[in-house]
């Protein structure tokens, strides 16, 4: 699976660490995620989607 985590997060101006922090994961979970080798829960997709302002389907994609 693809996403756009760092591209929106770098947008609104927030750290691998705070978007963890807000997402309530580790910071490695956030960088694993950005190198598109894990593949999140729907809960830890949603929160994540919720933290950077957008809909989830414009973060996530095959």
């Amino acid at each position: 699976m693809k996403n756009e985590i760092k591209k929106f997060r770098t947008k609104l101006g927030i750290t691998q660490e705070e978007l963890a922090e807000k997402a309530g994961v580790r910071r490695e979970t956030i960088v694993f995620l950005e190198q598109g080798k894990y593949n999140p829960s729907l809960k830890l997709a949603l929160n994540i989607a919720k933290e950077l302002k957008t809909p989830i389907d414009k973060l996530f994609f095959l």
